[in-house]
């Protein structure tokens, strides 16, 4: 069936309908004589309800109509809204404004835009399907509405991140909704595109699953260890029905509003735009359509504000504009809160899943002093070197070596040739001492880390860091854009909203941890480990030189804190500009609502990897990355960490201070559902409580009953 819509059809049709609240008297009304019992409605709604983009004068509800006798055809809602869970005191809404479709074209998902509500008001609503047996409701939904911009109040909310369903329980949403919250953010990493993926999914009872398996990516076909990717609409469909059916995330929805952004999983693990990396450039991933169905999905599945000009879905649209999600809310006159989108606009991971260790990235003349040691002889030209000899033999080698031999071009290390010929049986000689100290000197990807073909390490994670600090900052000079991740447009609207807010704390949400991570392996006995290396430069280490300029510019603005995810680990620390303590915010990273954390995917990352696992000892020193992250002062920006926890931070803000609490459950609790067991539950958090006051740029942290300051230069509370 052809389900293309005009972008007039689509608007009309279907998921926002803005409906304004007429005010009578007070703002409220008595119920209808005639509109009679409601019967339980909730099989018409399995996902419940839920709101969202909470502004002073409105707000955004949403549900799903599940009805199997509508067949393939449309459904038709009405929405009811009161200031009381009973509705005896309902707002009068335009009965024509009121009547929300909930078109199949669209999974039967409806959005209503209510407007013309008063600022920093607790709302309940509902929505009710007719039959000819009667009216049924959804279950009713709790809403609030932000203050008014010139308002001197306290605001509280909750940011999270990465709720992975799979073996796993929602156990930090039963303490989050034990929190006094005006609403709660989410940084993204809200479904998970895999069904079981085996290298960091499972170990509890909960699965999820396709119905349309012919339309997903499947993996490990035939084995016992098979799963699927989504690639289909129905299947990013059915993983938020499946999501959204859980009794913990309903309960969430059904309390607060939520503003979300998007993070990769939402479309494809470690995504840059519309490619994904599962192959780790073995085939080529750009995949628009994939991208734009998952993106429909996401639109479809979260209340999030599209009613006007500026925030409409255009399914028609090429991508990246078929959907813009970056946005700005204000709550009061002290929160002014800014929501990136990392994922969209950001190019290529700097290096190549596919590269080829031996290709040459900073020639000779190119290498910074410090690195002089490092630097390695190379031929200029393989082609030309030997008269191709070596070209060839490298080449008619890739099959055997399992590589593509059109990376084998251009300035290659003589050293890393030599190692290939040699694991070739050396059908050519290799190239011998006395021509090697002649060759020029260069560093290749090998240095950066690169041991391999088709992997992630080396590329998106455990890079080391002196080399690829040099590298990134030669791609920046020849062309910023391949270093930015805002993208230009975004970065402009980005800084442009931060300068120019009037609230006294700016909060920037975004996906991922600002502060570098970096370890140091160079007491290790065994090369090429003994190095410093960036954890993961699929976040911000991998684009430093725009992260550093954002930060740079950022120091105009006064009170800035950024709430970052994705890690699966809580952090909290002062990122700085070039390691500048005097250039620099405060940010908090949450771990995840239940996703495996960051410690257990390092074991299980060395224990999978025939490189890693071959390390002597680097299956416990995985198992200790927060003393390696903040033991040595090799990262003078972390103040704290916590690898190994699920959970939350809640954050308060007024005119004096901004106060967030880390809540952190042992992540072996996700594995058992704690419905029921609220206080037992509630023993098991562990808390830490931190603090940034107004004016200033620093970290404190209680300790003993006193709060202390962050201090980079000793690396210690002070």
């Amino acid at each position: 069936m052809n389900q293309r819509l005009t972008r007039r059809e689509f608007l009309r049709a279907t998921l926002v309908s803005v409906a304004s609240a007429a005010l009578a008297g007070p703002g409220c009304r008595e119920p209808d004589e005639g509109d009679g019992p409601l019967l339980d409605g909730a099989a018409y709604f399995p996902q419940s309800v839920a709101s969202g983009d909470p502004r002073p004068g409105s707000v955004i509800l949403w549900t799903r109509l599940e009805d199997p006798e509508l067949g393939e055809g449309d459904g038709e809602l009405t929405v009811e809204l009161a200031t009381d869970p009973e509705f005896q005191d309902r707002v009068a809404l335009d009965p024509a404004a009121a009547t929300i479709a909930a078109k199949a074209t669209f999974d039967r998902c409806a959005k209503a835009k209510i407007t013309g509500l008063e600022p920093a008001t607790t709302y309940y609503y509902r929505f009710v399907v007719t039959r000819a047996d009667g009216r049924y409701g959804s279950p009713v939904g709790r809403t609030r509405t932000a203050p008014a911009p010139d308002a001197d109040v306290t605001v509280r909310f909750a940011f999270v991140s990465c709720q992975d369903f799979n073996g796993r329980y929602y156990n930090t949403y039963r303490g989050l909704l034990g929190q006094e919250l005006d609403f709660f953010v989410h940084l993204g990493d809200y479904i998970y595109e895999t069904t079981g993926d085996p290298s960091f999914q499972g170990g509890g009872a909960r699965t999820t699953g396709f119905s349309d398996t012919a339309g997903a990516i499947v993996f490990n076909e035939g084995t016992d260890q098979q799963y699927y990717a989504a690639s289909s609409l129905s299947n990013y469909r059915e993983l938020y029905r499946q999501y959204r059916a859980d009794p913990a995330l309903r309960q969430v929805h059904e309390t607060l509003p939520m503003i979300a952004i998007w993070d990769d999983h939402e479309f494809s693990n470690d995504a840059y735009g519309a490619t994904g990396t599962f192959f780790n450039g073995r085939v080529d991933e750009l995949d628009v359509e994939r991208r734009k169905r998952a993106n429909q999905a996401w639109f479809e599945y979260m209340p999030v504000d599209f009613g006007d000009d500026a925030w409409e879905y255009d399914p028609a649209a090429a991508f990246p504009d078929d959907i813009t999600i970056y946005r700005d809310f204000t709550f009061g006159k002290h929160l002014h809160l800014v929501m990136t989108d990392l994922r969209t606009y950001r190019g290529d991971h700097l290096i190549p899943e596919e590269g080829f260790p031996g290709a040459v990235v900073l020639t000779e003349g190119e290498v910074p002093t410090e690195l002089a040691d490092v630097a390695s002889p190379y031929v200029a030209d393989i082609d030309a070197f030997q008269g191709g000899e070596y070209a060839d033999a490298l080449r008619a080698g890739a099959t055997t070596l399992d590589y593509d031999p059109a990376t084998i071009t251009g300035p290659i290390d003589a050293v890393y040739l030599n190692d290939l010929l040699a694991k070739l049986g050396q059908p050519v000689q290799p190239i011998d001492e006395a021509t090697l100290a002649g060759l020029p000197r260069g560093i290749a990807l090998r240095h950066l880390g690169k041991l391999g073909y088709y992997t992630s390490i080396g590329s998106r994670y455990l890079v080391v860091k002196p080399t690829f600090d040099a590298w990134a900052k030669k791609v920046h000079a020849a062309s910023p854009a391949a270093t930015e991740v805002m993208g230009a447009a975004q970065r402009q609207w980005f800084l442009d909203t931060m300068t120019g807010s009037t609230s006294t704390w700016k909060v920037w949400g975004n996906e991922y941890s600002l502060m570098p991570l970096v370890i140091d392996l160079r007491s290790l006995p065994i090369a090429p480990f003994n190095q410093l290396f960036y954890m993961n430069v699929d976040q911000w280490d991998g684009f430093f030189p725009a992260r550093d300029a954002l930060i740079d510019e950022l120091q105009a603005v006064d009170n800035v804190v950024a709430i970052t995810g994705d890690i699966h680990a809580f952090y909290a620390g002062t990122p700085m500009v070039g390691g500048d303590p005097s250039k620099k915010i405060v940010e908090f990273v949450t771990g995840a609502v239940s996703s495996t954390s960051f410690e257990t995917i390092l074991v299980l990352q060395v224990a999978s990897d025939p490189t890693l696992s071959a390390l002597p000892g680097a299956d416990a020193l995985a198992a200790s990355i927060d003393d390696l992250l903040t033991g040595v002062g090799t990262n003078p920006h972390l103040g704290f960490a916590e690898s190994k926890s699920h959970g939350f931070v809640a954050l308060e803000v007024d005119g004096a201070e901004l106060r967030a609490t880390l809540h952190m459950l042992d992540e072996d609790v996700s594995l058992s559902d704690y419905a029921g067991r609220d206080g037992e539950l509630a023993a098991l958090f562990k808390t830490e409580k931190f603090k940034v006051e107004a004016g200033k740029r620093e970290l404190l942290r209680e300790i003993g009953g006193a709060y202390k300051r962050w201090d980079p230069a000793s690396n210690a509370w002070v």
